[in-house]
């Protein structure tokens, strides 16, 4: 067998030790899940971008708020998915408004208070149901970042440790006799590398477009806020 088919990357993982190839398979794994989080949470924070711009425009347009609210809670009977977290922010806060409105038959300049404070607090529940969502499977990338070169390393120093205990074997050591299993060994960093750099680069990006998310909903909120509280009066 040539050098080169003894060091292809194929036939190196095959000729690993068991606790290489079984930190290679783990690796590998995390980094199948990790790309499969990146695509659904790319999908989901552009989707809540769009639906919040969209909503915005709506809401900004000077239409009824009633009127706004009725089309909200229409669109999410018929598909939770068709309304977006800034949507069904506003939907809890009017909701909200419109049952404390209905329970009190005297209103006065407190009542009004009370009101806009129960709306408050159902928008401010709202948003941080909608941002558990937009926050969720983060950590685990920010964990497979983290870890990753770690566990690589791991698999890359028991992989040396394997290879100069061969070396005590034979009675001439020659870099023939030793590459195979260094090479080995720095293919487990490598994966750990690979698992790694996407998950970081992914977790950097996606936190700065919900933290940017976050900040709008947080405006959205205080505005309405302060709409309601001229109506309550």
């Amino acid at each position: 067998m040539t050098v080169t088919q003894d060091l292809s990357f194929v036939s190196l993982i095959a000729n690993a030790s068991i606790l290489v190839q079984l930190v290679l398979a783990l690796l590998l794994t995390v980094s199948v899940m990790s790309w499969t989080y990146i695509f659904r949470k790319a999908f989901s924070i552009k989707s809540a971008q769009t639906q919040t711009e969209e909503f915005e425009r709506a809401f900004w347009a000077g239409g009824d708020l009633n009127t706004l609210y009725q089309d909200a809670a229409s669109n999410r009977r018929r598909n939770e998915g068709a309304t977006g977290a800034q949507e069904r922010i506003f939907a809890a806060g009017m909701s909200e408004f419109n049952k404390g409105k209905a329970s009190l038959s005297n209103r006065n300049s407190g009542d009004a208070s009370l009101l806009v404070d129960g709306a408050r607090r159902a928008m401010r529940a709202a948003y941080q149901r909608e941002m558990d969502a937009l926050e969720s499977h983060l950590s685990f990338l920010a964990s497979v970042g983290s870890v990753s070169p770690y566990v690589g390393l791991f698999g890359t120093v028991w992989g040396i440790m394997n290879a100069f205990r061969g070396l005590a074997n034979v009675q001439q050591a020659t870099l023939s006799a030793v590459a195979p299993g260094i090479a080995e060994a720095l293919v487990a960093t490598a994966i750990g590398l690979f698992a790694a750099i996407p998950a970081v680069v992914a977790y950097n990006r996606f936190s700065h477009d919900v933290d940017r998310l976050s900040i709008r909903f947080e405006s959205f909120v205080e505005e309405f806020s302060n709409i309601l509280q001229r109506q309550a009066r």
